[in-house]
């Protein structure tokens, strides 16, 4: 995203690390893209991706829409080789690295780990600019102490600065590292105030029931988790235990979640490189 002098934001998609929902065309073969095309080279048939979205029960012609979805996104770029195929765009790289952290590295904080406060003041001329700053930081998993103060992980202090300065708010914006908060109330009470706790929790009981449908093929299985999955890195900050209630089911879905990734991820890995190797540019 980027600032128009106005205050005005334009979208930029490629940076955008959610924006399809879970289950849905677009969000299968965003999740196909992200998984493989880095390891085989970033380049795919047009035939070959619409071949590994039929593994997925995703229709020809629906495939093929979605893929021009993708491609609008600036995900992928149309490059015709010895065949006409998609090579991932450059720009997405950052971005998608940026979800491999998160998907894959889910970090839970200890009491002794550092927060990351943000603080701002965005004038009415820049009021886009300040939507797309909370909608963002709601996105990485940020709490809200009040409109203009917002919590997170210190640990995610470098994703909020790439934030900050994407919509060129670094003007407005002022960050500060901090131990663990004092307030009037206990800690799981505030941080069920600052976080939306009981939609968190659903989150993670709606992934772990998907877990009971996922197909029996491995590559299907796979793509099918990671994308049920990627969500929940995001808008779950990994808060610590103590400010957390003792059913909290978020360890249960990360155990689940690691068990199914090791077992699937080799043979969902051979089944793409398989299905690629007589396309892939040499």
């Amino acid at each position: 995203m980027t600032a128009e002098p106005s205050g005005e934001v334009v979208e930029n998609p490629v940076l955008d690390d959610i924006d399809a929902r879970p289950g849905s065309t677009a969000s299968l073969l965003r999740t196909i893209v992200g998984l493989y095309l880095r390891p085989i080279g970033g380049w795919i048939s047009a035939a070959d991706l619409v071949s590994l979205a039929g593994d997925l029960d995703i229709p020809t012609a629906q495939a093929r829409t979605g893929i021009t979805r993708l491609k609008q996104k600036g995900l992928l770029l149309a490059e015709r080789g010895h065949a006409v195929g998609y090579r991932l765009n450059p720009d997405a790289v950052t971005m998608l690295e940026r979800g491999d952290r998160r998907i894959f590295e889910m970090r839970e904080m200890t009491d002794a780990d550092r927060w990351c406060l943000i603080s701002f003041s965005i004038p009415e001329s820049a009021r886009s600019i300040r939507h797309q700053l909370r909608r963002r930081l709601q996105w990485i998993g940020a709490g809200v102490v009040s409109p203009a103060l917002w919590i997170c992980p210190g640990h995610l202090q470098d994703e909020v600065l790439e934030i900050v300065a994407e919509l060129d708010a670094r003007a407005w914006v002022t960050l500060f590292q901090a131990g663990a908060p004092t307030t009037p109330r206990t800690l799981p009470e505030a941080a069920a105030e600052w976080w939306d706790l009981d939609s968190l929790r659903s989150e993670h009981l709606a992934f772990q029931q998907s877990l009971t449908t996922l197909p029996s093929e491995p590559f299907a299985a796979y793509v099918q988790l990671i994308d049920r999955w990627r969500v929940l890195p995001y808008v779950d900050p990994g808060l610590p235990p103590s400010m957390l209630p003792a059913d909290w089911p978020g360890r249960r879905s990360v155990a689940e979640f690691t068990r199914l990734s090791t077992e699937l991820a080799d043979a969902a890995w051979q089944h793409a490189r398989d299905v690629t190797a007589a396309a892939r540019p040499s």
